[in-house]
């Protein structure tokens, strides 16, 4: 496994499914962990089960100034910031683009490509100061494939994604590690919710069909050790048994 003793990682999105789970999984690799959503009280309860490596910070990621202070946050406490884990994201409304509330539909963009971009513009200068660290965006294979009723997900990922590989080809030379993570399908409230909209091929999967959140989070405390080196901006695909079988999820 690897360590991450003596490192600082801030994850959003961290109050349920993957986010929560990457919060106990780098915490038990050694990290502090900086835990960031909108659910204050999740993150609370959260940061008090992991103890004094953990400090939990309400933040709408959405609006610039909150994560900028995230960040202030995180290096007072901790004194600095290693990983960023990208992973806040949200996929409402599943509705036809043509019937989509507009203001639903921008939420999706505000959350899913803005919230990526102000955690690496706040993140950025600290790790480029300090001689390095690591970006990871959590992405999906909705990032390169349409699905009916996903209009703003599909695009919102897509964009994200993108941004990722800019943000590498900006600033690979600069001892920033940055990359991304498709983990498919993840057994979390989020396919809860596509399971209730009955909405295209991805609402028929089976409970069973999806990966627990622990193997996603797993991967990505791989990918911040050696084994992401060979990823760098690029995108990995946790559907891969190779990457898998990398990752240490299964023999």
């Amino acid at each position: 496994m690897t360590d991450l003793s003596g490192k600082v990682a801030m994850i959003t999105g961290a109050s349920r499914g993957i986010g929560a789970a990457t919060a106990r999984v780098f915490a038990a690799a050694g990290a502090r962990v900086v835990l960031l959503a909108r659910d204050g009280d999740s993150i609370a309860e959260l940061a008090g089960e992991i103890g004094e490596a953990a400090v939990a910070v309400p933040c709408d990621i959405s609006r610039y100034w909150e994560v900028a202070a995230a960040v202030d946050v995180a290096v007072r406490t901790f004194g600095q910031l290693d990983v960023l884990i990208g992973n806040a994201g949200i996929l409402k409304p599943i509705t036809p683009l043509a019937e989509a509330d507009p203001e639903e539909w921008g939420q999706v963009i505000d959350v899913n490509i803005k919230g990526v971009f102000n955690g690496m513009r706040a993140a950025l200068p600290v790790m480029a100061s300090q001689g390095g660290g690591t970006i990871i965006t959590v992405s999906s294979g909705a990032a390169h494939s349409p699905l009916e009723g996903w209009s703003a997900y599909c695009t919102s990922k897509a964009g994200a994604a993108m941004l990722t590989r800019a943000a590498h080809l900006e600033n690979g030379d600069k001892g920033v590690r940055i990359m991304g993570l498709s983990p498919g399908t993840v057994a979390t409230q989020m396919q809860r919710d596509i399971k209730a909209s009955g909405v295209n091929p991805v609402s028929e999967l089976a409970w069973e069909d999806h990966i627990p959140p622990e193997w996603p989070a797993k991967c990505l405390l791989w990918m911040c050790g050696p084994g992401g080196d060979a990823h760098l901006g690029k995108e990995i695909s946790l559907r891969d048994e190779g990457i898998r079988r990398a990752a240490g999820l299964i023999a």
